[in-house]
This record gives structure tokens, sequence and C-alpha cells, in this order.
């Protein structure tokens, strides 16, 4: 039961009777009175049980873009239902607008549409269909919640999408399907040509030279369907916020572009994520949707307060195949985290594989490091100074160790990984 503002005012009204007749019994008489008219009302509402609810199936939709949940409400009354209905989901939905005032006839229907904009990855549910129907003098209603499930799908944030045509471009001039073409060393056969000095004898091809009255020797390309693992890093370090957002949120971004780059090259591309243990895998079969299918396998990853297992993670790459493959590690280049953590286990990876990795950079530190106008800021420009520069000699470190080092801001972090692998594509070192 619930009671509408014109349940105050009755009461208000009778101060009248009570300046009248002032005593007790007419505040009592009045009060009574009220309430007895308030319960008439709401034994003369129409049952909310009355009301049928289908909830239509809502699609998946990126983090931060908008959706609809779509509520058909029809009645089952045998008089008209005026009725305020709330459909109510979890706050990282959105929902905006979830109040619906409806009034139905015997039999009739209505959609109700509640905008919604999802603020976090993973399935976001449908909390219930609050219903309150009036009774006729509008003083009191009816109120019940019904379970009507439903739920949407908010995938990753894919906003570098926008650098991908440019880099599409950039990838069809190496494919030669532009006016470049890229020849050089490589296991790829492109061409025969006459032998001029200088040339390795190893390619000389002697069948074809037996054919002609030169010498014929062979010319390679670098391969175009090789294999890239991206391997995802959901531990604590993963947590941390740059710019508001998220590390791993950024990783994932990056993720998806190199994804659907690689896939539209024609290289094979696998996934893997995890922190203390794998929390996902994904064996890509050369289809072009894989940066689709990444995003459905990558929206219920969420950072794990716990350090990175890299033995774990190395064998979950070793155990996708023995071929050479790129491997990119999506981890934050946090100095303690990757000595203790990752440098063991890099001879492992390195010794089969070209491996890179790629890190979310955080702007305010270079900020804070050139603050130097009160004793405070130099005292904050002395710490950041001093974790920029462990940052920095982690990094010549792995690169020391054959490894490749991509460092950027969040929204720089996406197309410079992409550059960084167009670029071994085009010397042919993948």
């Amino acid at each position: 039961m619930a009671i509408s503002g014109r349940v105050p005012l009755l009461l208000l009204l009778g101060l009248v009777p009570v300046v009248l007749r002032p005593a007790t019994s007419t505040v009592w008489l009045w009060f009574a009175a009220v309430a007895l008219v308030a319960a008439l009302d709401v034994l003369l509402a129409p049952s909310p049980a009355r009301l049928r609810f289908e909830r239509r199936p809502t699609g998946a939709v990126r983090t931060g873009e908008p959706a609809e949940s779509q509520l058909r409400v029809t009645s089952a009354a045998t008089r008209r239902v005026r009725a305020l209905v709330r459909d109510a989901w979890q706050p990282t939905a959105g929902a905006s607008g979830n109040r619906h005032r409806v009034t139905l006839g015997p039999g009739e229907s209505t959609v109700l549409r509640t905008p919604l904009l999802p603020r976090r990855r993973g399935d976001l549910r449908a909390l219930g269909v609050t219903v309150r129907t009036r009774g006729p003098l509008g003083l009191a209603s009816r109120q019940a919640t019904v379970e009507v499930p439903g739920h949407v799908r908010a995938l990753p944030a894919f906003p570098s999408r926008r650098h991908l045509p440019s880099r599409l471009a950039r990838l069809r001039e190496l494919d030669g399907r532009a006016s470049v073409r890229v020849r050089g060393q490589g296991t790829e056969f492109d061409s025969l040509r006459e032998y001029v000095r200088g040339d390795d004898v190893r390619s000389i091809d002697w069948r074809a030279s037996a054919r002609n009255r030169n010498v014929v020797v062979r010319t390679w390309q670098p391969e175009r369907d090789r294999r890239v693992v991206l391997v995802l890093d959901t531990s604590r370090t993963s947590a941390g916020r740059v710019a508001d957002v998220p590390r791993l949120d950024s990783a994932m971004d990056a993720t998806l572009l190199l994804a659907a780059l690689a896939a539209r090259a024609g290289d094979r591309v696998d996934f893997v994520a995890g922190d203390r243990r794998v929390r996902a895998r994904l064996r890509s079969t050369g289809s072009r949707d894989v940066a689709a299918r990444l995003q459905d396998v990558m929206a219920d990853l969420d950072p794990v307060i716990a350090e990175a297992d890299w033995a774990s993670l190395a064998g979950a790459v070793t155990a996708l195949g023995r071929q050479r493959a790129l491997v990119v590690l999506l981890t934050p280049l946090e100095p303690a985290a990757v000595e203790e953590g990752l440098l063991p286990v890099l001879p492992t990876l390195t010794r089969h594989h070209r491996v890179v990795v790629a890190s979310v950079r955080d702007p305010e530190l270079e900020e804070l490091a050139g603050r130097h106008t009160s004793l405070d800021e130099v005292y904050g420009a002395a710490a950041a100074e001093q974790a920029l520069r462990r940052r920095r000699a982690t990094a010549d470190l792995l690169r020391t160790l054959g490894v490749e080092v991509v460092d950027a801001d969040a929204d720089k972090l996406p197309p410079a990984l992409a550059d960084h692998y167009l670029s071994l594509k085009a010397r042919g070192l993948l």
C-alpha cells in the first residue's frame, strides 16, 4: 500500500472542524474518517496482479553507448487501470526515465521503453518491475514488485576503432593491394628472376635454371599469415586507474584494435587472459570477426586483487602451439611486478616467439615531475622522477632480454601498438 499527497492535504483540512469544535475526539474522528476513506480507496484499486509483463530481449551494446529496454504491459482486468510502473535495473546499467504512467482498458497493452547507458562491462540485469495501481479517489494505491527477467550485455568500449581505417590502408600497401609491394627476407615465395652477383647461392632454383639459358634465383617476401597471441593481464596492477579509466579497459581497447588489424591481415589471432590463473582463452580459426568474439569474451573480465602467475600464463601460451608467434603481453610496466613475476619466464617465451610488452603510461607522473613551485611539489616531483626512472630502467632491462616495449598513454597505446605490428610486418620480422 502507498498513499498519495492528497492524504496529508485531507489531514490538514481537519483543522477546520477542530477550530469549530475544539476537542480531542474531533481530531481522532477526523483521523479515523481519513483512514477509512483511504482504506476504501485501496480496496477499490485494481490488483497489480491483473497486469501481465513481457520483456523483449535487449541485444549487446558497448559500454558507454545507449541501449533500450522494452517492456510490454497487458491488462487482464475487467475495468480501466491507472498505474505507475517502475522498471528497475542495477545502477551500472544507467537506467533513466524508468517511471512510466500507464492507463489501460480491459485487454489493452502498451510498450514501455526505458533508456539504458551501461557504465560497466558484463551482464547487467533488471531488478524487477514495481507496479502501483491507484484507487478511484487517488488517495492510496496497491503496490507489488514482479520479477521480469532481463539483461543487457555490456561489451568493452572500443574507442580506438576510429584508427582502424588508416591502419588497414597501410596494411593494403604492405600486402601489395596498393602501389607499394614489399620484398625482402622471408619464407614466402614471391617470384623468379635472373641471378646477379651478390645473390645468395642458396636461393638458386636449379630446376628453373635448367629450363633457361641463365641462372634463376627465387625471391621471397615476408610472410603475411602468421600467428599473434594476445595475453591480457587481469592482476592487481590492471586495476589502477589512469585518467579515471582502469588500465584493464585501456588494454582491452588496444587488444581489440590489434586483433581486428591482424585478422584483416590474415594472421591467426589467439587470446589468453588471466592473473593467478587463466580466466579466458580464445582460439581463432582465421575468421575476420575475431574482434567481435573478443569483445564477448572480455566482457566478463575484471581485475583480481592478486599477483599475476606468469608461469601459468606462459604455459597457456605454449599450449596454444609451438609455432613461432608474435606474443603481445598487455600488462602495466610496474617495476616490482615485472621483475618478480615476468622476468623469470621471459627466456621461455623469447626462445620461441617474438615478445612485445604493451603498457599504459600515466601522464600525471610526468606532470608531477615538472612541478617545483612549492616545497610540497618539489618532494612530489622527486618521488615522481624516481618512479619514472625505475620504469625506464625496467623497460631497458626488458629490451636487453630481447623484448620490445610499447609504452604510451591510454589513448595513444592502441594506435602505437598497431603501428608497431605494421612495422614488424613491413620488415618481415614476424
